[in-house]
């Protein structure tokens, strides 16, 4: 962050960890945009459809469409909601005597939360390359859809409504969210900024009281680092629910879609799950420099520093990866069950176990692998390194 005059410009290298809210919604929007596109273009060859098969088969593509954009684009755009509230208030806790010299000079809440639009600048490069890395995908999905011979064949056609209600009005949408919630989070006395002080309710310090006499300083720490990063243990959970529903969902595209759309799911859920478990892991360990390095001092081990600080979201990831098995599955039931009943050549869905075990043991050895990547990055952590920051 940087004063210049009266204002606070968040610095390039502040903006530069919105990367998570680019790759989202870039998943979200590429998503929206192939599948809105192309049921807006099978909807102008309506008047061509003459047979009832046909009919049958427009109505499921159509409702297809639809279940996918709203289930799909829906839920990652609430991610990328979230993860921009979670970054603004992360920003605000880490630079909170930099704000109070602001209000102290006389600059008020609104006009320093008008810096935050930049935070918005991240949903419309996304949505952007979400927007036309569709555009490069058509062409392919356009050709396994009219491979069915069920339908007219249907050209790529540019609607300019869709560049503006998936790439303007997010971008609009999600500039106003940052700049309000910023002001929200920075209503509060500058002696809190200043000091760096948090206001703690009476409940809640009788809570922590009560909990000392009960747990040790490791299972306080482990307790207190989920209860105070709930919005941390979400993003664990989605990681490992995008990990789970879209593996798994993939290898049954080869049966009920195609080849390429079972690709294209796997890689959109192996970057969900990357980016968000990066963004969780990365948080954690950032804001708890200082406890580790006080940890390292007093005696405790590297593996007593993870397991109060990195193994306690272990059941976390597990439950989430099982929330993501049930979730395709249901998914996939009611696609198969109710949008396609009624046509003939859609076989009948089973559970996959065996894809199931090989989608659970990917995902312990990649959680197990990060995991051990950032006990390393926590033995590097020292107390030099904390009193120079």
């Amino acid at each position: 962050m940087r004063l210049v005059g009266d204002d606070m410009v968040v610095g390039i290298k502040d903006a530069s960890k919105l990367i998570g809210i680019l790759i989202v919604v870039c998943c979200a929007v590429l998503v929206c945009t192939m599948f809105m596109n192309y049921q807006m273009d099978l909807a102008a060859v309506e008047n061509e459809i003459t047979s009832g098969q046909m009919r049958i088969f427009y109505e499921a593509q159509m409702s297809t469409a639809t279940v996918v954009c709203a289930v799909s684009g829906g839920c990652l755009l609430l991610t990328s909601a979230l993860m921009l509230l979670f970054y603004i208030r992360h920003y605000i806790d880490t630079h909170k005597k930099e704000l109070g010299i602001l209000k102290a000079l006389g600059c008020s809440d609104l006009k320093i939360s008008k810096s935050f639009l930049v935070f918005g600048s991240s949903v419309f490069f996304g949505a952007v390359l979400g927007f036309m890395g569709a555009f490069l995908l058509m062409p392919s999905f356009y050709q396994v859809q009219n491979a069915d011979q069920l339908l007219p064949d249907i050209s790529i056609q540019f609607h300019p409504a869709l560049f503006v209600f998936l790439v303007l009005l997010p971008t609009a949408v999600f500039a106003a969210l940052a700049v309000c919630f910023a002001w929200h989070k920075l209503k509060m006395p500058v002696i809190f900024l200043l000091k760096d002080a948090t206001v703690y309710s009476v409940k809640k310090k009788k809570r922590k009281t009560a909990e000392k006499n009960d747990h040790s300083f490791l299972e306080e720490l482990k307790t207190n680092t989920r209860r105070d990063k709930k919005i941390l243990v979400f993003f664990i959970l989605f990681a490992s629910f995008c990990f789970s529903s879209m593996t798994q969902m993939s290898a049954s595209m080869k049966d009920l879609g195609s080849l390429m759309i079972g690709a294209l799911i796997l890689l959109i859920g192996i970057v969900l799950a990357c980016t968000t478990l990066f963004l969780a892991i990365t948080t954690v360990i950032g804001g708890n420099k200082k406890n580790i390095a006080m940890m390292r001092v007093f005696g405790y081990s590297q593996k007593e520093c993870c397991q109060a600080l990195l193994y306690g979201y272990r059941p976390v990831s597990y439950i989430g990866f099982a929330l993501g098995t049930v979730y395709q599955y249901v998914l996939l039931r009611v696609m198969v069950d109710l949008v396609f009943q009624d046509i003939g050549s859609i076989p009948v869905y089973k559970f996959d176990f065996p894809v199931m075990f090989f989608s659970l043991a990917a995902f312990t050895v990649t959680y197990e692998l990060v995991m051990y990547f950032y006990s390393e990055r926590i033995r590097k952590i020292s107390v030099k390194e904390i009193m120079m920051e």
